[in-house]
């Protein structure tokens, strides 16, 4: 069983409004027509004292915005900049969403609640700042699934249907709307800081420098780094640390984020913005999961290096504070092994083995990736399978498998098959559920399908137990 968020009073902390000036821009919500409750995520609502809200006081707040008590006197719409498949935007910022409130859990993090699909705001360009109801479903699933599968991910704290019809070009229109409200540690991303450096603003860096190192605290640098004892290099050590932690949990997960670029990387590492998102289907390091994406720049087996590549903007961009660049590389260079290290933890938790050491460690990896895509077999389906029947699983392995032989010298970790969701069948998001859930709500307004397929997921993570703990922090409560 993993741990829940355990109750916790309401407890504001607006942190930003001291970097609000040059960061941001207040903006308004829309006045939509309609308000409709349709998700509220009480399980993570009781870590920041919001779960006592009624239904009326949830859309008050996450459905026309009033102001939650001494948080953000009005929404801040973020600006920065980033590299969109591999080409420089200066003119991105938050164009259908904004900062909302910040607020501290129960773990004594602080928490952003932002906003996607409030409407327009000075970042919109030509969009209309909208947000479809089935994009908002599409976000649930996503990070329900990757938070059972123990990845670092953002929360879907709320979504509420606001009666427009929109017209999309990638899904037939007009098609209902929505406003979701996502809980995540922090929305500062590395475009963030591109933006300082292409406007050469120094005084800002080092003070969004400071906001970072205090707000998402994390450990030193390793004791012969070079420079450790920089601000802009403690930063970049830890960013590295957690952004191979999220790599490998893509992986270890079998997903596919789809836009992986600088303005969707978070500095703390907890994975955000879910678009064209997919779960393999089968074990395929060339699966893509956008349809724009057409050089397969963050294909599946892509994504590591794409990631990497963004860590680089990070250090270029810091730059603009370092005394030299030495430093800034061998941050970097950490970045291959820390996702080699992450990405074993990781699989050995889902399969619910006790590590060996790096070598034998990673002839497993190798051993499971070969074997499922031999098998054409996804990773939900392999990992359940060796989870929840073991004896089973090895006994349908050809004579000769190396995944046989490797097997062989691990240790269950105690009481890893215990759970009764090994013995249902696997809950999935691949792209068959999600429609079938989808048609279920446009065509039926029936979310019925999509609550139990959310308490079959629930049930997933919690037979796989806690999970591991993301790298590159520090307890808040001891800082």
């Amino acid at each position: 069983m993993r741990h829940e968020p355990q109750a916790n009073a309401y407890a504001p902390d607006p942190q930003i409004l001291s970097l609000a000036s040059w960061l941001g821009d207040p903006v308004a919500p829309v006045d939509f027509p309609e308000a409709r409750l349709r998700w509220r995520n009480d399980r993570w609502a009781r870590g920041v004292g919001l779960d006592g809200l009624d239904d009326a006081g949830w859309v008050a707040h996450f459905g026309r915005f009033a102001p939650l008590e001494g948080n953000l006197p009005q929404p801040l719409a973020l600006r920065y900049h980033g590299h969109q498949f591999g080409v420089y935007n200066p003119e991105l910022g938050d164009g259908r969403g904004f900062l909302f409130a910040q607020l501290r859990d129960d773990a004594g993090r602080l928490i952003d609640l932002g906003t996607k699909g409030s409407g327009q705001t000075p970042w919109s360009r030509q969009g209309d700042g909208r947000l479809t109801l089935k994009g908002a479903v599409r976000e649930i699933l996503a990070t329900e699934m990757l938070e059972a599968l123990g990845a670092n991910t953002s929360k879907t704290f709320s979504v509420v249907e606001t009666g427009e019809a929109l017209w999309r070009g990638d899904e037939p229109s007009p098609t209902r709307s929505a406003v979701l409200v996502r809980m995540s540690h922090g929305h500062i991303r590395i475009g963030t800081f591109q933006r300082l450096l292409v406007l050469e603003e120094a005084e800002h860096m080092a003070e969004l420098v400071d906001y970072a190192l205090a707000q998402f605290p994390g450990p030193l640098p390793p004791a012969d780094a070079p420079g450790r004892d920089q601000p802009a290099i403690i930063l970049l050590h830890q960013v590295v640390e957690r952004l191979a932690d999220m790599a490998a949990s893509y992986v270890a997960s079998g997903f596919v984020h789809g836009v992986l670029n600088t303005d969707n990387m978070n500095i703390s590492g907890e994975s955000f913005d879910y678009g064209p998102w997919r779960w393999l289907p089968r074990w395929d390091a060339d699966f893509t999961a956008a349809y724009f994406d057409h050089a397969g720049r963050y294909r599946f087996g892509k994504q590591a290096e794409a990631i990497k590549w963004n860590c680089g903007q990070l250090a270029v961009s810091l730059r603009l504070l370092a005394e030299d660049t030495a430093p800034l590389i061998a941050a970097l260079d950490r970045f291959d092994g820390l996702y080699q290290a992450a990405l074993a933890r990781r699989v050995l938790w889902r399969i619910g083995l006790q590590p060996l050491g790096d070598e034998q460690d990673g002839a497993l990896l190798a051993a499971a990736g070969a074997h499922m895509r031999e098998e054409q077999m996804s990773p939900d389906a392999f990992f359940h399978l060796f989870r929840g029947a073991p004896d089973e699983a090895v006994s349908l392995l050809r004579e000769g498998s190396p995944l046989r032989g490797v097997l062989g010298d691990y240790t269950p970790v105690a009481d890893a098959r215990a759970h009764p969701a090994w013995q249902a069948p696997a809950p999935d998001n691949h792209i068959e559920t999600v429609e079938a859930l989808w048609l279920a709500i446009d065509r039926d307004d029936d979310w019925g399908p999509l609550h139990r397929h959310i308490v079959a997921i629930r049930a997933l993570g919690d037979a796989l137990g806690e999970p591991p703990i993301p790298a590159g922090h520090v307890s808040a409560s001891m800082t």
